[in-house]
Parts: structure tokens; sequence; C-alpha cells
């Protein structure tokens, strides 16, 4: 096995450290307190091929492949967790359905601007009453004419109050379960689409996220994404992909938290002699360290995977789980490294303390992870 990278992802890698460095660094404890949408940062991320980073280059994107979009997501979430989700999203959840599913017409008028970041898109499948349980939803859509009228809730939308559209879940045929659920392309700026206002949250403050409610709301028949009644499928294959970016994501925040509990450990004195001398410190960090590399290998397997066109639903379950939990492990040992210094906003490791626990929550617990991987070993 080759663990080497290639130089375009090499490239990719300190690219994007190097932005991280400049421009996120110095403003992400601000844009977590303030709750402020980085949208200039967006814009500079857009421009260097980021908000769509494998998708090719006709459809306006990075033409890079997965592994890159890893390396790229890894580095922007260590120094803003919460504009890597922004990133991750518009990436996994939106582009990479559109790549998939959509007509070539979908692709030049829909994934093309939002693939080079003049647009930003969002992922509508969770409702208030329907998570993991994802045949519970409610929302329906009806076919009239050559119009789609669609009516339902969605809750918890990352990105949903800054996008331009969304891809949308409904039934369309309630009697046929979990078959008879479609995917739609919604504009947001039309009559009957409406935001909620932004979740007031624990962490990735910089993200914002709310409702999305469609009353009548009519779409051209051409917007369906994929096949009628392929909605389930969709979803399930595009969180395959969209738990590599969450685990990335955890892989940044990880980092982060590693990187900061080891300079504080050489700087902070203890019993006459730097914390980092002490046996109890040096334990804390190795765990960390062995816990951030094999969540990292396990990320990396299943973007290789993807991009060699090989299954990775059971690899990309195994990466999420193991990174998320890996990232909350590592805020949380930081922390104590820090010990009361740590729970002070004067230092960024409780930032990434809150950051770290939403990574076990969306695009799937870390509960339906572990189904998901016990599923593909036990069929």
């Amino acid at each position: 096995m080759n663990f080497d990278f290639t130089e375009e992802q090499i490239m990719v890698r300190d690219t994007a450290r190097e932005f991280a460095a400049r421009e996120l660094d110095p403003v992400a404890a601000k844009l977590d307190a303030e709750g402020e949408f980085p949208a200039d940062k967006v814009a500079m991320l857009a421009e260097m091929g980021f908000m769509g980073v494998a998708i090719p280059e006709q459809y306006g994107g990075g033409d890079m492949d997965y592994v890159s979009y890893v390396l790229a997501t890894e580095e922007i979430s260590r120094a803003c967790a919460g504009t890597g989700v922004i990133m991750s999203v518009n990436n996994s959840l939106v582009c990479d359905p559109l790549v998939k599913y959509g007509t070539e017409e979908q692709k030049k008028e829909i994934l093309a601007p939002l693939a080079a970041g003049e647009k930003l898109g969002c992922f509508g499948l969770t409702e208030p009453g329907a998570g993991s349980d994802v045949s519970s939803m409610k929302t329906n859509a009806v076919l009239q004419g050559d119009e789609w009228i669609l009516n339902g809730e969605k809750n918890f939308i990352t990105n949903a109050p800054n996008s331009q559209f969304a891809i949308i879940f409904a039934y369309t045929d309630k009697d046929a379960k979990h078959r008879g659920i479609s995917a739609f392309i919604v504009p947001m700026d039309i009559d009957g689409v409406s935001c909620g206002p932004k979740e007031h949250k624990l962490g990735i403050k910089a993200s914002h996220s709310s409702s999305i409610f469609l009353e009548d709301a009519k779409i051209p028949k051409s917007y369906l994404l994929g096949e009628l009644g392929q909605g389930f499928k969709v979803a399930m294959t595009t969180l395959d992909a969209g738990r590599i970016g969450i685990a990335s994501q955890a892989l940044g925040i990880a980092r982060a938290s590693l990187e900061e509990g080891v300079a504080f450990a050489k700087e902070r004195q203890a019993f006459g002699k730097p914390i980092a001398r002490l046996q109890a410190i040096q334990f804390k960090v190795a765990d960390i360290a062995t816990r951030l590399d094999a969540a990292r290998l396990l990320t990396l397997r299943a973007a290789y995977l993807k991009d060699v066109g090989k299954p990775f639903s059971k690899e990309s379950a195994m990466c999420k789980v193991f990174a998320a939990e890996a990232a909350s492990y590592a805020a949380t040992e930081s922390l104590q490294i820090h010990g009361g210094y740590g729970y002070t906003t004067e230092y960024a490791v409780e930032r990434h303390f809150r950051d770290a626990r939403i990574t076990e929550i969306y695009e799937g617990t870390s509960e339906i992870q572990r189904v998901v991987i016990a599923s593909n070993l036990l069929r």
C-alpha cells in the first residue's frame, strides 16, 4: 500500500494549510463568539476550487480527487470547524449527488455555480420527527401539470439560511414507504420556501443552520433529482460520501486539540518543571496522537475507495464514527491538560470541545454508523 500523496494532493493540502493559517486562525474565535457567517472566507475558498473539490472542471469544480478533499477539509477545520462544515456540506451533500444523479441540464444550470462557489447549497433530509428514521418524514410532493408542489418542514439544515439551492427529500408515494421518497432541487428564493430563525448552537457557530418551511412551493418538473422513488437511494449514497467530509472535519478538530495541548504542556510549569515532563500528561498526548493517526488512515482509506470506484459505505461509516469519537476524546483530554485555563475562552480548546460534539451527531449519529457497519458485516 502506498502512503505517499501525489504532488497535486500535497499542493492542495499546503494551499489549504496556508489559507487556514493566514485567513482563519486570526478570526476563528471572533466568528465563534459572534456567530458570524464567514462569507468573505467562503468566497476565497471558492477561488481556490475548494467549494467543489472533486467536481469535474466542466461543471465548475476543482477537478481533484476525494483524498485531496479530505486533506483540504482537515486543514480548514483545524482552524475553524464552522467554515469547514460549510465547505463540506456544499461538496459532499450537494455537489456530489448532483454529479451522480443530475441530468446534464441540472449540472449546467445548478451544479456549475454551486461547485464554483458562486452559489451555496444545503441538504434537506432531517425533519422534526424524522432524523435517523428517514421513512418517518412527512414532507410530500405532488405533481400538478409541469410542476411539483412541495409541502413540509425540514430542520437542523446546515447552510440553509445562506443557501440559494436545497436538495429536498419528500414522499411522492407514501404507501410505497422508503421506495416512495424522491429527491428534488429547490431554489431557496421561490414563493413558498422560507427559513426559520438561525439555531442557537453549542458549537460550529460560524456555520448557520435553521428549519426550512415548504408551503405549496412550486418547482419545475425537471427539478426532480434522479428517478421518481429513488430519493432514499440518493440520500443514503450521498451520506456515504458526506460522512467522509465530517470525518475530515473531526480530524481537523482533533489535530487542533492535540497541537494546543502539546504547546500548553511545554509552557505550563508545575512542581518545578513543565507539565510535559509528567507521565500523566505524556500518556494523554500519546493517546490523542494515536487515535488521530488511526482516524486519519481510516478516512483516507474511505476517500481512496471512493476515488477508485469501489464500495465504501462500511468504510465511510467506520471513519466517521472513529474520527468523531477521536475528536471528542482529543478535545476533552486537551482541555484536561489545560486545567482551569481550558475552561475559559482565553484558550481555543474550549471551542474545539464544543465543536467536536456535533461530529458524533450530524450526518448520521455514532449509533447509526455502528448499524451501517454491522449490517455490512452480517448480511
